[in-house]
């Protein structure tokens, strides 16, 4: 008697000669040493055979292969525990833990399979399949057409992971039917008489059901809907549809239905190319009721985002060259995003640009246009931008041992109703590094700039401190600087470091650097803070700038642990007399400014920073602002405090006093709630709440959320809202993007393997 796996058989059946050559191979198989070698892939008209026992019957040319056995035809492997091949008829019958593996590596489970056709094609019973990671399709029966087709009757299929546990065998979700077409060259699975199991509960009947299978990354179908009703525009239903143009390219369409917020539908269009690529995002709206602007006929709303980057050349590959690009933010009502909880977005902005870089050196040409969504906001006094030239030229080597740097920015600001201005500047800047005894690092800058201001003032009334004649305005600026900085570093325990640096700028720069008639537009956007406490020029923008001798003084503190970092600033903005622009900024003025400081740690599960702006006077905090991120496993808390005086704002809002919690507890295995708490403390009222509950694995996310919106914009249209939203999504776990579709043959539908 044979050991197990004793016979290793290889036949070769080549016609008529095939019967005195597998009589011998047998024979040999009786007396031959047990050996493991791993049968492979084969050429056509070969097969490869090895079982524990084969038995040879010359009279009707079958093969009967007894334990651990395994064919392999043509790329197509079988196991079983025994196996009868019929030369006749090339049929294979396999029965007792038949596993079938094709030429695609997909493999169906069987208790009894005939097979013909080089065991492409075949009846199987008991099926199973395992499709993709986790993806199971089993059938009572099942027929294999051609080699890419398994038609299989009262079936049961889920993309679900099973969980090994005792009592935990059901799937989150699965899909029961009557017959299944599997079409493994476009990975769809067709379902007949199907119904949709949720945790082994029936939820959901369809006649017919269509779904790519669990290898597909991507594929056109219906995505998972938003259902809801919110206190605005009723009960609603928003439907998603994906639409996979091709693998570089897609589109989603999500038609809204409401019942007293009338019609939307959103699109959303993405594409990518070689160094390019854009997106577009749009939406229609039509509403019989008139709902926004105090209107009460019908209205028609729309929008569209988007952003767009072009290589114009190869460079771009190594992130040099030409390329072009845009950016857009439009809508054609001011309140219409906010209405429908499409955007919460208060100003809009739109470029065009084109530019190259080389080396170190850009040179970008750009056009802007401004769109005011606050009820506040004149459109027509709100500047457009055409064009703005922005070039930097930095030589790759040293310039007299430094860096140098020369700048030309120039722009054009017109407006409908209000002063247009041009301006073109140019600077140089030169720079030299050096290091002295003790690790002493001294920077020394010199720095000229020139300024040409033309202006002229269409709207004297609107605009009575602009002169309304044509003038032109110029000015130079010079200044010598030396920054210093001595950082001391220390070695803890455990790798440990500790840095402690203390700063100081000093500035010689004269008096009167701002004449009058200066059209003012970038300043108004002036905060004084750790961001630009270390810089020459504090004020942003090019119209106005710091004057006058002056010194930045201060200390950065640096803590840095294996596992996270602890750090922080302190500084202040010395003078020798006051600068006249900062008059109306109480932080800023006077010889001294506010004492800036911000604390910030972070670590694996924490992110906390802290912002200060102490009164230079007393003490007491003028403007304090906190940051906080925590995570742990699942869970995550965010909280975010804001204290701003008016004049530190400084861009027409009030003082602000604020807190923002959000918070997401994962308290029960998959189960998490969630919640979002905005509040005003100022006027000690609530300004958005939002609560849920979810779940969520690999397989199913769902939720449903409650959200009160207290605000009212009376102007706008634009009243406090209540909203109740239910979230649903059934998911594979192998692609981001699994929709299916309730259509039997969809025209439009595409897959891709």
């Amino acid at each position: 008697m044979s050991p197990r796996r004793s016979a290793l058989l290889r036949l070769l059946l080549l016609g008529a000669a095939l019967t005195p050559w597998l009589a011998q191979a047998a024979a040999e198989a009786a007396s031959a040493p047990a050996k493991s070698t791993k049968p492979a892939a084969t050429a056509d008209g070969q097969i490869l055979l090895q079982a524990d026992q084969v038995i040879y019957d010359g009279d009707s040319q079958t093969v009967s292969a007894q334990g651990h056995v395994e064919i392999v035809d043509q790329g197509r492997i079988v196991d079983a525990d025994k196996v009868t091949y019929n030369q006749k008829t090339d049929q294979v019958t396999a029965d007792g833990h038949v596993t079938v593996t094709d030429a695609a590596g997909n493999v169906v489970f069987s208790n009894h399979v005939v097979l013909t056709d080089h065991m492409r094609d075949g009846v199987l019973s008991g099926f199973g399949a395992l499709i993709g990671k986790n993806g199971r399709l089993a059938a009572a029966s099942a027929q294999r057409v051609g080699g890419t087709m398994v038609i299989a009757r009262q079936t049961v299929y889920s993309p679900c992971k099973i969980c090994n546990q005792p009592g935990q065998r059901t799937p989150v979700w699965r899909v029961k039917a009557e017959r299944v077409v599997y079409d493994q060259v476009k990975h769809r699975i067709h379902f007949t008489d199907a119904t949709l199991d949720l945790f082994g509960i029936p939820i959901l009947y369809t006649p017919v059901l269509s779904e790519p299978d669990p290898t597909v990354k991507y594929a056109s179908g219906l995505l998972a809907p938003d259902i809801g009703n919110s206190t605005k525009i009723g009960y609603f239903a928003r439907i998603p549809y994906y639409i996979a143009i091709s693998p570089t390219n897609d589109l989603t369409i999500a038609p809204q239905f409401s019942t007293e917020g009338g019609d939307l539908v959103e699109g959303e269009y993405r594409a990518r190319w070689n160094n390019s690529g854009m997106w577009l995002q749009g939406s229609l709206a039509y509403n019989g009721k008139g709902a926004l602007g105090g209107s009460a006929g019908p209205q028609y709303y729309d929008h569209l985002f988007g952003s767009g980057r072009f290589a114009l050349d190869n460079g771009w590959a190594n992130d040099n060259g030409w390329r072009a690009g845009f950016d857009a933010e439009m809508t054609n009502n001011s309140a219409y995003m906010r209405f429908y909880d499409i955007s919460y977005l208060d100003r809009l902005v739109n470029d065009l640009f084109i530019e190259e870089e080389s080396g170190r050196s850009r040179f970008a040409l750009t056009g802007y246009y401004f769109q005011g969504l606050r009820a506040t906001d004149r459109q027509s006094a709100i500047p457009y931008v055409l064009p703005q030239l922005d070039y930097t030229f930095i030589p790759d080597g040293k310039v007299g041992g430094g860096r140098l740097r020369f700048d030309i920015n120039s722009v054009s600001l017109s407006r409908s109703s209000g002063p247009d201005s041009q301006r073109l500047t140019t600077e140089l800047n030169w720079r030299l590094p050096l290091v002295f005894g003790g690790g002493q690092l001294w920077t020394l800058i010199a720095d000229a700039r020139g300024d040409v201001f033309h202006v002229d003032n269409n709207d004297p009334v609107d605009f009575p401190g602009v002169p309304d004649k044509s003038r032109y305005v110029s000015r130079g600026i010079p200044y010598v600087a030396l920054d210093w900085r001595w950082p001391f570093v220390a070695n803890g325990h455990n790798g440990n470091s500790y840095v402690l640096e203390p700063v100081a700028q000093m500035i010689a720069q004269p008096y009167g650097g701002n004449p009058a008639g200066l059209p003012i537009e970038d300043a108004n956007a002036f905060e004084f803070d750790d961001n630009n406490l270390f810089s020459i020029n504090q004020l942003p923008g090019y119209d106005l700038v710091e004057s006058g001798p002056r010194a930045n003084v201060g200390l950065i503190a640096d803590a840095i642990f294996k596992g996270g970092e602890i750090q922080g600033l302190v500084g202040q903005t010395y003078r020798l007399k006051p600068d006249p622009i900062f008059a109306n900024l109480t932080g800023n003025n006077g010889t001294a400014s506010d004492v800036i400081g911000r604390v910030s740690l972070k670590f694996p599960h924490l992110d906390f920073t802290d912002r200060l702006d102490l009164d230079r006077g007393n003490g007491t905090l003028r403007r304090h602002e906190i940051y906080v991120t925590g995570t742990y496993g699942r869970s995550s808390l965010q909280v975010a405090y804001v204290q701003l005086p008016a004049e530190a704002i400084n861009l027409g809002l009030p003082t602000r006093e604020q807190v923002n919690v959000q918070g997401d507890v994962n308290f029960y295995q998959n189960w998490q709630a969630f919640a979002a708490v905005e509040r005003d403390l100022l006027a000690g009222k609530m300004l958005d709440t939002e609560y849920g509950l979810g779940y969520e694995d690999e397989c199913l996310a769902i939720s449903v959320a409650y959200r009160r919106k207290y605000t009212f914009d009376a102007i706008q249209g634009v009243p406090p809202s209540t909203s109740v939203i239910l979230r649903f999504s059934l998911k594979t776990g192998d692609q981001p993007v699994q929709p299916f579709s309730l259509f039997p043959q969809n025209v439009f539908a595409t897959s891709h393997p």
